[in-house]
């Protein structure tokens, strides 16, 4: 079930009104209920996945808090065997198994082992990545073993964050569920503007992108220079508008409910360096990758290269975990390198910064540094976006070369169409500058009531009247 539907529109609805009319002790029940019905309506047959998942994450949380040593060591092993496995055969099998295919046939060596007829479930490393981090938890004693089955199922399964995050911790998300929520106007009214601020990065400016973007990137050979840079930058917006979008929509209606998700998206274009982008962009698996891979691994309390091989480790799963495609790798990788680069010339940037007394102009500095993050982030994406590494080097190469190309405009992003996404960017940036010292949710309850309701039905009005509602999946469903 898509966010960007009116059959959400009614889900949700239905669903919060029988949440709050329930007893606290059957609330439980009829979400685990409706939140299988959501993924349901989605891929009905691959619950069953889900449910291994849970059987197997919830009985090794009870065993590890009833054994010790080597015993409880092993069980931990076998639930991370399990959940990765799980995601491997699913996700990784076949693009292992081609490149094996390849290898081999580069030597001459037969190699018979087919490809799995199987198709990716929706969200699956999201929900992976979650069970992990209870499990995880447990083991490192941080988080006592949740003994009631149905609200530690409710921690996988729970309906807003369930398909693409935020990934959340037990320590956060379970006790929640044990918690009573009474309804309470404002916390209602400020989860309902945070869906409807959701809703409008998706259809009205991720959306509308999407038409160029795909237009260009489904065949980018047809064009080179102004169409492929500007199909890039519209990508770079998109992405964002687009997962930040569903962020907000899910963390909004888990915030109706009185459930508290964490934030998973924080002007992440604004950052200054790439080290502070991740900080700021999809913070719930940035944080999930540095406390169960990057720390374990020696974070940076290692020699130098080894604190960089760290860091190239961790962004290299990461582009992994992302896709099952080298174009992901390489973009993992990308990452890394620029990270690696970024600490490594800290002190030649600081010298050379000196040198032309930038610090004499704070904002000049800061809006150089944050340029340049942001040029390298979006020249990123294209291996992101790109199907091929071979579509993406021809985007990277041809960029720059101006030739006469067919018509950039896409049958659904004429002028008009171009001028509402450009003043929606606008104001998607103007409420980014505005939330710099405080949140737009709290500036508006100092406003007079009627400006406000002015303000909402014209959001409403402007989604309605220029939102794309053309069923278009968001773009971290296929992760």
């Amino acid at each position: 079930m898509l966010f960007n539907s009116l059959q959400f529109l009614i889900f949700f609805f239905i669903v919060t009104a029988t949440y709050f009319a329930l007893p606290h002790r059957r609330r439980w029940q009829f979400l685990l209920v409706a939140s299988c019905y959501f993924y349901m309506v989605l891929v009905p047959e691959y619950i069953v996945i889900l449910f291994f998942l849970i059987i197997v994450d919830y009985s090794v949380g009870l065993l590890l808090e009833k054994t010790g040593g080597r015993v409880r060591k092993l069980i931990f092993i076998l639930s991370l065997v399990a959940n990765i496995g799980m995601l491997g055969a699913f996700k990784y099998f076949n693009f292992v198994n081609t490149n094996l295919h390849s290898l081999f046939g580069v030597f001459g060596w037969g190699y018979t082992i087919g490809s799995l007829n199987l198709i990716l479930p929706i969200g699956l490393s999201f929900h992976t990545f979650q069970s992990m981090s209870y499990t995880i938890e447990v083991y490192r004693r941080r988080y006592r073993a949740e003994h009631h089955l149905g609200i530690y199922a409710l921690y996988v399964l729970f309906y807003p964050q369930m398909v693409a995050g935020p990934i959340e911790r037990p320590g956060n998300l379970l006790r929640q569920f044990h918690e009573e929520k009474s309804f309470q106007y404002q916390r209602v009214a400020d989860g309902l503007k945070l869906m409807v601020w959701g809703l409008f990065k998706k259809v009205v400016i991720a959306d509308r992108l999407a038409l160029l973007v795909n237009h260009v990137y489904d065949d980018p050979t047809r064009y080179k220079g102004l169409p492929l840079i500007l199909a890039t930058y519209f990508f770079s917006l998109q992405i964002y508008c687009d997962f930040s979008g569903y962020s907000d929509i899910a963390i909004g209606a888990a915030k109706v409910m009185g459930i508290r998700l964490m934030t998973n998206f924080n002007r992440p274009y604004h950052a200054q360096s790439i080290g502070e982008f991740w900080r700021r962009w999809h913070i719930s698996l940035s944080s999930w990758f540095r406390d169960y891979l990057y720390v374990p691994l020696g974070g940076n309390r290692v020699a130098l290269g080894r604190w960089y091989l760290n860091l190239f480790v961790v962004f290299l799963v990461s582009g992994l975990w992302h896709g099952a495609n080298w174009t992901f790798v390489i973009w993992g990788a990308l990452h890394g390198c620029y990270l690696i680069c970024s600490i490594a010339t800290q002190r030649f940037r600081h010298y050379l910064a000196g040198l032309v007394h930038i610090d004499a102009l704070p904002f000049i500095g800061k809006f150089i540094r944050v340029c340049i993050t942001f040029h390298l982030v979006t020249f990123s994406w294209i291996l992101f976006r790109a199907k091929s590494v071979q579509d993406a080097w021809y985007i990277m190469t041809n960029m720059f070369t101006f030739a006469p190309t067919t018509s950039l405009w896409h049958p659904g992003l004429d002028g008009f169409e171009m001028s509402v996404a450009l003043l929606s960017l606008i104001l998607l940036e103007v409420i980014h500058i505005l939330q710099r010292r405080r949140p737009i949710i709290e500036r508006l309850r100092t406003r007079p009531e009627w400006s406000r309701w002015m303000l909402y039905g014209a959001t409403v009005a402007v989604i309605l009247l220029f939102g794309k509602f053309i069923s278009m999946d968001f773009i971290y469903f296929q992760f």
